[in-house]
């Protein structure tokens, strides 16, 4: 297997165009923290993009960042921090999942769409994601998007970049839009008998008035040091002042068991953002739901047949979910589960990690309807006709 190493969008695009040439795949890696998500790939070729990194263009107060896509998010945090600015999106950390080493990079992080617990309030990834300059499967650089927030005209392909799991195209470079850190952060714990009393605690906080960024349930058996098994966490963020009124009118209305400050507080969502509760777990497949808020206690009762470990984030729209990998690891039943009354899918089922031999055997993405699988292929031939970057990642034969 050779790796190639571009230093610049013109090696980048002489080395797809050589694979391209060839005829010969290649897999797409940044700072190689992930990859273990997806199907398996055995491809030739490494098109290792670790060189491509580097803060670019920051203007703080114009609250746009650009950056070498492999840029690793830690600098990336730390330059921000510096300003008195974050990523809004809070890209987990998953390599205590994966145990791959490599650095999380921006890259990847707009590339598999992640974000952490503040999606509930921030949004996704692609929701923060401005322009590009990448190489397409066709040998071809191109770009979109660019370093205002209102630039998009025709197709908003960063929207279509953003979980295409690196297989339209290599990313050469991003643009991203940051917010203010906040001031303050203080997490309220409130103690939940079960996944439909946490999911109607979590419901209610964020349908009132106090601007909750974060809502967690974590169960017996998902265990994170210092929080005790069956509570509901509760984050607000902004304003010192702020913060600490509607801290103490979200522990007042529903009777908290204890609060956290900054520091303890930075520490656990980190934490639920990293799935850490489960990461320990061996010979487990691990799946992540997303599902409507209201069904996560539903689900959560369903998976407790299949003798999972879950715990639920996003106010309960958020399901991870460790299940003993014998078997299908629970694909078929879990699929079964996120199922409505009328048979069709109301939710996202995916397998954030399994065995090579697993991933092979099941759908690591949930199942589309035929008219989408057309599409989606539609969408893969045009940007990489002949199937040579990523091949297979995210359908077989894809």
């Amino acid at each position: 297997m050779s790796r190639l190493v571009p230093a610049d969008i013109d090696e980048l695009r002489d080395a797809v165009a050589g694979a391209l040439a060839d005829e010969e795949a290649v897999e797409i890696v940044a700072g190689g923290s992930k990859r273990g998500l997806g199907r398996p790939l055995q491809t030739p070729h490494v098109l290792d993009l670790s060189r491509l990194c580097g803060i670019r263009d920051y203007a703080p107060s114009e609250l746009v960042l650009t950056a070498g896509a492999a840029t690793p998010l830690a600098d990336i945090e730390q330059a921000l921090a510096e300003a008195g600015q974050m990523l809004a999106f809070e890209p987990p950390d998953w390599r205590g999942l994966f145990k791959d080493g490599g650095e999380p990079t921006l890259g990847g992080a707009l590339a598999c769409n992640l974000g952490g617990p503040r999606r509930i309030k921030a949004g996704a990834a692609r929701d923060h994601f401005l322009g590009f300059r990448a190489v397409s499967g066709r040998g071809e650089a191109f770009k979109a998007g660019g370093k205002v927030v209102k630039n998009v005209t025709g197709y908003d392909l960063c929207k279509l970049l953003a979980g295409s799991h690196g297989t339209l195209a290599a990313l050469e470079e991003v643009t991203v839009k940051v917010l203010p850190r906040s001031e303050a952060v203080a997490t309220v714990l409130i103690g939940a008998p079960d996944a439909a009393a946490a999911v109607r605690l979590m419901t209610a906080a964020l349908g009132s008035p106090h601007d909750v960024s974060g809502a967690a349930y974590l169960p017996a058996g998902a265990d994170i040091a210092g929080i005790a098994a069956g509570t509901v966490a509760l984050r607000v963020e902004g304003h010192a002042p702020s913060v600490a009124f509607r801290r103490d009118a979200l522990a007042r209305e529903h009777g908290a068991a204890g609060t956290l400050g900054d520091a303890e507080s930075a520490v656990l969502w980190r934490a639920v953002g990293a799935a850490a509760p489960l990461a320990g777990l061996s010979g487990c497949a691990m799946w992540r739901l997303s599902v409507a808020p209201t069904r996560g206690a539903e689900i959560a009762d369903k998976l407790a047949a299949l003798d999972a470990v879950w715990f639920l984030d996003w106010g309960g729209g958020l399901v991870w979910a460790a299940v003993p990998e014998a078997g299908d690891g629970g694909a078929a039943a879990i699929r079964a589960a996120i199922r409505g009354a009328d048979g069709q899918s109301t939710g996202h089922a995916t397998l954030i990690r399994g065995s090579p031999a697993l991933r092979r055997a099941v759908a690591v993405f949930e199942p589309e309807p035929a008219p989408l699988v057309a599409l989606s292929r539609r969408v893969k031939d045009a940007f990489d006709p002949r199937h040579i970057l990523n091949p297979g990642r995210m359908l077989a034969g894809g």
